[in-house]
């Protein structure tokens, strides 16, 4: 998966709006098109795609924490984000794109440095103008629920 280094790398929005979300996020899962380059700040990537749901997978390191030394609530935070917003992304028609109004994460317990995780965001609703998603964070050895989060995203149609 190749992850943009810079601006330009990035697919210009009126490209974006020639295809559908969901050939915009299988193309960034393939390799095709460039992957943003927040998974790799922050130790996640794009792990499927499918129509109304995303896997991410990542594993918070040390760059990750907070002054405690515990997983930074901002790590939950983007990865929910990006799994709930990219799963709206695949149900964008051609012609439009989304980007999140608002959304709320529920940490329910700290991930350990070190462990691989899946995060998965699933649609709830996406219409003309808005999307409603919800995701968990869990533990790909055990199981656990560590987060959940619900958003929502505005839809805009940029081209015909």
């Amino acid at each position: 998966m190749s992850v943009a280094k810079s601006p330009t790398d990035l697919m210009p929005l009126a490209e974006v709006a020639q295809i559908s979300g969901l050939d915009f996020m299988t193309g960034i899962l393939e390799g095709r098109l460039p992957g943003p380059p927040i998974g790799e700040t922050l130790g996640y990537h794009l792990k499927s795609v499918e129509p109304g749901r995303v896997v991410f997978r990542g594993t918070p390191e040390f760059n990750v924490t907070n002054p405690m030394g515990t997983v930074h609530g901002g790590w939950y935070g983007t990865l929910l984000d990006s799994a709930m917003a990219c799963s709206v992304m695949t149900r964008v028609p051609k012609g439009s794109v989304y980007t999140t109004l608002e959304f709320k994460i529920n940490i329910l317990r700290s991930i350990p440095l070190g462990m691989t995780i899946d995060c998965w965001g699933e649609i709830d609703h996406v219409g003309r103008s808005t999307g409603v998603a919800h995701g968990e964070i869990r533990g790909v050895e055990d199981g656990k629920l560590y987060a959940t989060g619900s958003t929502t995203c505005i839809v805009m149609k940029v081209a015909s």
